[in-house]
Parts: C-alpha cells; structure tokens; sequence
C-alpha cells in the first residue's frame, strides 16, 4: 500500500521538522538576536537610569583671590560635580562656553550678594537645569542668591535639546538600514571590488539626499533648530555615509553578521553614549568615554555646534565622523578584493 504525501508528512517526527525549519545558521542569528536585545536593555539603562553631574568642566570668574577660593571649594564638593577653572571674567566666560570649553560659569559679584549663573541649554537642557539646581543650593547656604543667565539658549521648539539627538538618531538609521537592503537584495558580501564600489556610490547618493531631507524637516520645516541648512545637511550627508560605509565594511568582512555588528556599535553602544537625553558631562564614564568616538555622538555633538554655538569646536567630532567613512570605504574594497582573489581559478601555466 503506497503512502500518499499527508500520511508521509504525518510520519516524520517533530524533531525532525525542527531540524528541517531552524537550521544550526539560524539557531546562530537568533541567539545573536538575542544577545543584542539584552546589551540594548542593558546599554540603554545603565547609561541612562541614574544620570548624575560628573567632572563638568565649569568656570568661576570673581575678582582678586576670591575666584581661587570658590574654585577650590566647588573642586571639594562631594562626588565632584564639577571641574572648575578660574575665568578672567564674564565676557571670557561667555566666550568659552561659546567655544564649548566649558557648560557653565559661575560670576561672583563681592560688592553684593547676588551672583550670575552662566549656562548653555542649546548644549542639553538636562545639564543646564541640573547646574542651576546645583549651584543654587550652593548659593543658597552662603546666603546669596543667583540670577540664572542662558548664554546659548536651545529652541522654543527644542523641546530639552534633543532635536539634534533624534536628528542624527535618523541620518544613523538610515546609514545602515540602506547598507543592510544592499546586503539582503544582492548578497552580504560584494562579488568584486567593482560592485562594492558600486554599493559606495549608491550609499553616497542616499546620503545626499538623506543629508538635505534631514535639515529641511529640522529647519525650515519644523522649526525645531536653527542653524545653517547647508551646514546642516553636509553634516546629515557625512554622518549618514560613515554609518552606511562602515556597516558596508562590516557585511563585506562578517557576511550578514556585520549587521548585527553594526546594529551593536550604532544603536546599542553609540546611541545611549551619544549625549542627547543626557550630556558627556551626566553619563557613566563608560559611556562617556565611547560617546564621542562614535558616529551618534559626534554627530549630535556637530549638530548643537551648528545650530546653537556658531560652529564651534566641530572639529574633532568631524573628524571622529571622516576616519568611519574613509576606514568604511577602505575596508568594503579591501574585503571585496580578497573575496574575489580567494574566489578566482588559477590559470594553467604555459609552456615557454
């Protein structure tokens, strides 16, 4: 008696449809799934679920011996908040927050009883509000007072500075989402160094566009930050195209891995440390020290720069952004080149 496919289908045991639907490969990805998920919780939280002030570098202006003294005492503090450093004055204290060499500045005034507090909440309006709770409980036991003086102010429409945050969040996202779509419609790894170039070409392109989309939904359109459109979208275009070269590089060396690598680096790693619910200055040292090496960090730090401090000190975190686009371009072609050597016959010798 011959069996028909169902009652085939109904002899086969279960472990052996379990073999046949999830494969060892399969079995590798979603424990890899897994592990991301966990470091996502793990990232986020402890980055973000005890923010305290830290070494913030702050300045002190007050005439004769007294700016000495109130540094020496803010230094003494308990968990040391703060980093001071003496300033000549307001002036030169407003000059170096512009700069971004300093968060805040407090300007004592002896003659009276009531001093200025300097801060930037265009830096991150956490860290300003926690400097003015800060320093206005200090003032408070001393028997002064202080009038709060935002020298580089964020946005009306900037709810707690994080604009720039969500904004480069979005160039980030699409950097490796369009490097991953390249991946899965054609394969992880590129045939040749001629179609990883060619990847290269497209992921410029999307960057460009993306780059300008970006800055005119956060300007002219929303109204959310100020600055330069073009300044902007050079910006939104580098951040983008490093994102995307870099997960490009990490496919072209892991296969479909490099997804999950750069999934790890960008979102996981980079997005909790990059300063935007919280600044550097409020983070655990962990993530404080990764923060700015990685794309979201530099990139948010570049986008505040533009839109609320001239374009000042942009140039390490354009810097930080440029050598992940160019080691992203080397690594994609070299990776190509050495599949494709693998990958090619060897040729007979001839007779001579």
């Amino acid at each position: 008696m011959s069996h028909t496919p169902a009652t085939e289908r109904r002899n086969v045991s279960f472990l052996t449809e379990v073999r046949d639907a999830v494969t060892p490969r399969a079995t590798l990805l979603v424990l890899g799934v897994i592990a991301l998920q966990l470091l996502f919780i793990a990232s986020y939280v402890g980055a973000l679920h005890d923010p305290e002030p830290k070494d913030v570098p702050f300045g002190v202006a007050a005439p004769g011996t007294a700016a000495k003294e109130t540094a020496a005492r803010l230094e003494k503090l308990p968990g040391t908040p703060l980093d001071p450093r003496t300033v000549t004055d307001e002036a030169d204290a407003r000059q170096r927050i512009m700069d971004r060499e300093i968060d805040g500045a407090l300007i004592v005034d002896p003659r009276g009883s009531r001093d200025t507090l300097l801060v930037a909440s265009g830096g991150g309006t956490a860290l300003a509000t926690t400097l003015e709770t800060l320093v206005t409980g200090l003032e408070k036991e001393q028997r002064r007072t202080v009038e709060t003086v935002d020298v580089a102010p964020a946005s009306g429409r900037d709810f707690d500075g994080l604009s720039s945050f969500y904004l480069v969040v979005g160039w980030c996202v699409g950097g490796y989402l369009c490097a991953s779509i390249l991946a899965i419609s054609t394969g992880a790894r590129p045939a040749n160094p001629r179609r990883a170039a060619i990847r290269l070409i497209v992921m410029a392109l999307v960057s460009i566009v993306g780059g300008l989309g970006g800055a005119v939904i956060i300007g002219p359109v929303l109204g959310a930050l100020p600055g330069s459109v073009l300044d902007l979208w050079g910006l939104g275009a580098l951040t983008t195209f490093a994102v995307g070269a870099a997960t490009l590089a990490l496919q072209g060396v892991f296969g479909i891995v490099g997804i999950g690598l750069a999934i790890l680096l960008v979102v996981v790693a980079g997005n909790p440390s990059a300063g935007g619910a919280f600044p550097l200055p409020m983070l655990p040292p962990f993530w404080k020290a990764i923060g700015p090496a990685l794309p979201p960090g530099a990139g948010t730090w570049a986008a505040r720069s533009i839109a609320y401090f001239k374009g000042n000190a942009l140039t390490a975190s354009l810097l930080v952004l440029w050598a992940w686009a160019v080691a992203g371009v080397l690594l994609t072609l070299a990776a190509a080149a050495l599949r494709r050597r693998r990958h090619e016959p060897e040729l007979p010798t001839q007779a001579g």
